[in-house]
């Protein structure tokens, strides 16, 4: 922040580890929105860190864009997202949106339904989901003066006034053969061909529930092998894991994954 630079809104993406408010509070005092995220590992440059912090300052003009923050508590995320939705409705006559949610907010499709309810299909949405280093123990998104496990934040941006474009790539390319969605609710998946579906993806990649904890497993296996879900006449997505059910055997994705998909 030196010469004339003044930076009017931050993206925050830090380690759960570090000290949410005492970050928002500095930039707060700058007069600088904030917009964050606890994650699993911060890009500093083309690196790759843990237990860090990476901030990008713009200086936005503030009457082109805002930040909300919305938690969940007995609301679906549909629900939440429509009235985020509505929030950028009455803000700007084409709003876009940039988004980070917490954990409970674990359809990712769901918040695109929601804001398309309210906003209309054209809407231009980018986002993702908080982590918190793989502990599973409660990533947190937040602004100056709120953070929540719950939470959903968003910088709604006047898209009339400023252009907003990105690409979403994953790097993965599909193996094996392609197997059925035999019984699932949603996105939580509780059979594929007829087996249990924790165990066939652990049979597949030659792990065993025995060989650490459960919760560390089921996230590892989420966060390197997701599921790549084929759909007729369409381009197939992917499905992060996102949890497991040790009693049931059950995996918890990011999205749904319908009964009868390959």
């Amino acid at each position: 922040m030196t010469g004339n630079f003044k930076p009017t809104l931050a993206i925050v993406f830090l380690s759960i580890k570090q000290d949410i408010e005492a970050v928002t509070s500095l930039l707060h005092e700058n007069e600088i929105v904030v917009f964050g995220s606890s994650t699993s590992g911060e890009f500093i440059s083309s690196e790759i860190q843990e237990g860090g912090i990476a901030i990008m300052l713009l200086d936005m003009n503030k009457n082109y864009f805002r930040v909300a923050y919305f938690e969940s508590g007995q609301q679906s995320t549909f629900e939440i997202a429509r009235q985020l939705g509505e929030t950028g409705k009455q803000s700007f006559s084409k709003p876009a949106f940039i988004i980070a949610a917490g954990w409970v907010q674990t359809d990712g499709e769901e918040i695109i339904k929601g804001i398309e309810d309210s906003v209309g299909q054209n809407v231009t949405i980018f986002g993702g989901m908080a982590g918190d280093d793989l502990q599973l123990s409660g990533p947190v998104v937040f602004t100056h003066g709120k953070k929540s496990i719950n939470g959903l934040v968003a910088i709604i941006i006047d898209e009339s006034k400023i252009h907003l474009e990105g690409v979403a790539t994953c790097g993965w390319k599909a193996i094996g053969i392609a197997k059925t969605v035999t019984k699932s609710d949603k996105n939580i998946v509780y059979t594929i061909d007829g087996e249990p579906a924790l165990d066939l993806g652990m049979k597949y990649l030659g792990l065993s529930l025995n060989d650490q904890p459960i919760t560390n497993m089921v996230f590892n296996l989420g966060a390197y092998y997701p599921l790549q879900l084929e759909r007729e006449g369409v381009s197939p997505v992917m499905r992060t894991a996102m949890l497991g059910n040790a009693e049931d055997h059950s995996i918890i994705c990011a999205g749904p994954i319908p009964q009868g998909q390959k």
